[in-house]
């Protein structure tokens, strides 16, 4: 059943779903990796896309950006859908020094500023965290890949251009990298009692004043995708 941001039908969405933040990059994954895809949907301009890889049935659908575009679009997927498994494919900045343009950071934990925790009504700070399955298959993948990764906290902010200036005061705590979506995606598969990872590509180093091209966002880093897919196929 489809639902206000999703024309799917049930049984269009495969039970693990690649979801970058970019549309266009969901549908880059689709055309240069997956076999067969059809396109289930395009409400919003959301596009969302069914294939297989290596054989096996995997979706690939952009969530928009921030927690609250990625929330919505992962409930749906985990409680309408009957998706299990949820693999966030996107940008971040490096925080930790040892963090370089085009590495993946696979992010073990979410650090967050946001309040999305507190719709749960918990006695306390709730820790975002990935699932181990997924962890695991995501690690075993990127070393088979041979390239460089890093595994560990990101941080997930609620501001893109922070008045405050905070990622010194993150760095000094041994966060990795910054992006927008994992705490919130972390805490609907919890909730939901289902699986999600996020492996991210550092597009820029905030601190140090470098970045990489819109172009290379969109099309290039295809590491994590690769990473991610064969994360999504072994789990």
């Amino acid at each position: 059943m489809s639902t206000p941001h999703n024309s799917a039908a049930v049984g269009d969405i495969a039970e693990t779903v690649l979801m970058p933040g970019d549309p266009l990059r969901a549908q880059f994954i689709a055309e240069n990796y997956l076999e067969d895809y059809v396109c289930y949907n395009k409400v919003r301009g959301m596009l969302g896309f069914t294939g297989k890889y290596k054989g096996v049935p995997v979706s690939v659908q952009g969530s928009g950006m921030g927690m609250p575009s990625i929330g919505i679009y992962s409930w749906e997927l985990f409680n309408n859908y009957g998706v299990k498994n949820i693999i966030r494919v996107g940008t971040a900045g490096a925080i930790a020094d040892n963090v370089e343009l085009r590495d993946v950071v696979i992010g073990m934990s979410a650090s967050t500023n946001s309040a999305y925790a507190s719709q749960y009504r918990l006695p306390g700070d709730y820790a975002p965290t990935a699932s181990w399955s997924l962890l695991s298959a995501a690690v075993k993948a990127a070393e088979a890949h041979g390239k460089t990764f890093h595994v560990g906290n990101i941080f997930s902010s609620d501001t893109f251009y922070d008045d405050a200036d905070s990622l010194a005061e993150w760095k000094k705590m041994g966060v990795l990298a910054i992006e927008m979506e994992a705490a919130a995606l972390y805490m609907n598969a919890a909730r939901a009692g289902k699986n999600a990872l996020c492996i991210l590509t550092v597009s820029d180093c905030p601190l140090r004043g470098l970045s990489t091209t819109a172009e290379e966002r969109q099309t290039t880093f295809r590491d994590m995708m690769e990473i991610a897919l064969e994360a999504a196929i072994n789990v």
